[in-house]
């Protein structure tokens, strides 16, 4: 009988410790995981050609299709169409591959999380609000996002301008509706 007590103990400490180490294990591994997910991420690589890619286009084609009066620009490391669908003005980003990475869109302030809104009339109470932008990104790319000169992992996102005086800065207010200082202008 003590011998059954002792072999159950015995095996019931066993299993615990093989537990715990099952859980660190798979802790490892998650954050291994997240660590190859962010190196994973392209970065944007320099354009090196003079025109916009003609694979960019053939991209554009496919995800809007015939868009009248859509003026493109090779910006140094994206191509960009700037075009109005559906009453709305767009801009659709492209990386170095001719890939989507992102749709900028012109907002208002209304348009703004409420809790974007008011954390903003909150802290920046002092500043005007100029133009808004939504960028949404394409979760099936994993190239960074360049706004405003600095480069970002893709999220969707809006941006709002403000402006006290001569100077002026750039909030960034994610779905949720937290405000971010993103730049100083």
């Amino acid at each position: 009988m003590k011998r059954l007590a002792i072999l159950s103990m015995t095996f019931l400490l066993a299993l615990a410790v093989v537990q715990i180490q099952a859980q660190e294990s798979k802790k490892e591994v998650k954050k291994e995981s997240k660590k190859e997910i962010k190196n994973e991420r392209k970065a944007l690589r320099k354009l090196e050609r003079n025109e916009v890619n003609a694979v960019s286009k053939s991209s554009f084609f496919a995800d809007f299709g015939d868009v009248p009066d859509v003026k493109w620009t090779k910006a140094e490391y994206l191509d960009e169409a700037r075009f109005t669908k559906d009453g709305k003005q767009l801009t659709a980003f492209y990386d170095y591959d001719g890939k989507l990475v992102g749709i900028t869109q012109v907002k208002t302030f209304a348009d703004l999380p409420p809790k974007g809104q008011k954390a903003i009339n909150n802290k920046y109470k002092d500043y005007s609000v100029g133009p808004v932008i939504f960028f949404d990104d394409n979760e099936f790319n994993d190239t960074d996002m360049l706004l405003y000169g600095i480069q970002f992992q893709d999220e969707d996102n809006y941006f709002v301008e403000l402006t006290k005086g001569n100077s002026k800065i750039i909030v960034r207010v994610d779905p949720q509706g937290v405000v971010y200082f993103f730049k100083q202008l």
